[in-house]
């Protein structure tokens, strides 16, 4: 890789090189340079445009300070916001007129600071055990019951079928349809169904 200094030496052997009457590609080849990166050198901006990747470059104008990073640190985990993420954080502070930083850099400061993998309180894990399962081996031993709906001619209506059907035959021991859902109906269902010999 050329440095900013050898490119304006280059690029001055070249142009001296084409005022003697040499061609831009004769003078390019007598210093092994393509053209095509001669051109690329003096054009948009010049030889001091640098569009290298590893390219040493100033910091960013608006980059966050060392102070500032510590601020919003310092806030999130403050008692008040310590259970909270950044997309809660960022609106409380506006409600009380204070503006820190975006949500996005809240979010980029808590992951650099490695803060960000679970805010809140965390509750003890509670133990899970598999749901008792139920075997028919002849009708009448199991039921099961559902609410279904069911459309009605009116746009946003529905009806609710109330349905109690035995495990093993599959058919249907009971139901009935209602304009409403709730607890009361449903035992009112499974009671009639229990009641029928």
């Amino acid at each position: 890789m050329t440095s900013i200094p050898g490119r304006r030496e280059t690029v001055k052997l070249v142009e001296s090189a084409m005022v003697s009457g040499a061609t831009q590609a004769k003078a390019c080849e007598v210093l092994d340079l393509s053209t095509r990166t001669y051109q690329h050198w003096t054009c948009q901006g010049g030889v001091e445009a640098d569009q290298r990747p590893e390219a040493q470059r100033s910091a960013p104008a608006n980059k966050l300070s060392e102070a500032e990073r510590a601020h919003i640190l310092e806030v999130c985990n403050g008692t008040e916001y310590a259970s909270m993420p950044p997309s809660q954080i960022v609106p409380a502070l506006a409600d009380k007129g204070e503006y820190i930083a975006s949500e996005s850099t809240f979010y980029r400061v808590l992951r650099e600071a490695s803060q960000l993998h679970h805010r809140g309180k965390t509750q003890m894990p509670k133990p899970r055990t598999k749901p008792e399962a139920y075997q028919a081996d002849a009708p009448n031993q199991v039921w099961s019951w559902d609410i279904t709906y069911l459309a009605s001619t009116v746009l946003g209506q529905c009806f609710r079928l109330y349905l109690v059907m035995d495990i093993y035959s599959r058919k249907i021991v009971g139901w009935e349809v209602y304009e409403s859902e709730s607890a009361e109906q449903a035992a009112t269902r499974v009671k009639k169904a229990c009641s029928v010999p």
